[in-house]
């Protein structure tokens, strides 16, 4: 490999070709157009947007986040402007970017899901769906859904059957005695990849006030505390199903992409790292090249096989 050699940024998840492996996840990243004053859309491989519900959602009560060790907890509560909202003020604004729009979809019952991406096969300009099934800061929906094999392959038949138009990503709950199970579940009802990991239930105490720090008792942990649970769950997963892996969980760096690749993930989401740096994920982009130079491969498959030959 000599310095003149090209490097491929490119990724296949699916059915979408995406043009490097950074995705922006959803919950950290706004709408995306929130972000479009410090950060170049265009050259993200993707945007998932916060996730939308059938009715708007008020959210969670103050304070929502608090930094922890190594992390962050959040108890955002699915705060968001509702699909029509979305459909009518949003979207518009998004299809101005060349990168993939994911839309992250989220139900308090199966009709909810359904419903929502029965409204949004409508739209133009969205690439696919991604079902959340696993958020730990909301009173009902997502965990009850995420936590039973029967129910996941239950709600993401349905709205596979809804989503007639576009890919549909599944976005796994990581507590769970065994991530395969659900994982194959998923693939089971339909899903065409699937997104792990949700944030890990956690809670933390301000003992001078006797008072959570945030406004739930509880809520998601995430960061670069979480990432080395999360790289077992995508290995664990990546050697059961067939479909493409997204992994979440503590990214901050280019190395940490390739460690994701590397146990399986076709592509990754950055998420808390954009809390601190909004450019978080054009940062990474931009160190991918010079992260697969010194990995001495020219494209991610590359990191993967040397992986499973190790390791395999």
């Amino acid at each position: 490999m000599t310095p003149s050699d090209p490097v491929d940024l490119s990724v296949q998840v699916g059915a979408l070709r995406l043009q490097n492996p950074i995705i922006t996840a959803a919950g950290t990243f706004g709408y995306g157009v929130d972000f479009a004053h410090l950060v170049d859309l265009n050259r993200l491989g993707g945007i998932v947007t916060k996730g939308l519900s059938r009715e708007p959602i008020e959210g969670a009560p103050a304070p929502r986040l608090c930094e922890t060790a190594s992390g962050m907890l959040n108890a955002v509560g699915l705060q968001n402007v509702g699909v029509e909202a979305f459909m009518r003020n949003k979207l518009p604004l998004l299809r101005k970017y060349n990168t993939h729009i994911i839309v992250n979809v989220f139900g308090h019952c199966l009709e909810d899901y359904v419903e929502v991406i029965r409204r949004l096969e409508e739209a133009e300009g969205i690439s696919a769906y991604e079902l959340n099934i696993s958020c730990p800061n909301v009173r009902k929906g997502g965990i009850q859904f995420g936590s039973n094999p029967v129910l996941v392959e239950e709600v993401v038949g349905e709205a596979r059957k809804a989503a007639a138009k576009r890919p549909l990503w599944v976005k796994l709950l990581p507590l769970v005695t065994d991530i395969a199970v659900t994982a194959k579940a998923a693939q089971a009802g339909g899903a065409d990849a699937l997104t792990i990991a949700n944030t890990y239930p956690a809670m933390a105490v301000d003992v001078r006030t006797g008072k959570s720090r945030i406004g739930n008792l509880t809520g998601g942990l995430s960061g670069p505390a979480i990432k080395p649970i999360t790289l077992r769950l995508v290995w664990e997963a990546s050697r059961v199903v067939t479909i493409p892996i997204l992994g979440l969980g503590g990214i901050e760096t280019a190395e940490d992409v390739l460690e994701y690749i590397a146990v399986g993930s076709s592509a990754v989401q950055v998420g808390t790292a954009s809390f601190s740096d909004p450019k978080a994920s054009e940062r990474i982009i931009g160190g991918l090249e010079k992260a697969l130079s010194q990995a001495k491969a020219l494209s991610f498959s590359g990191i993967r096989s040397q992986f499973l030959a190790e390791n395999g």
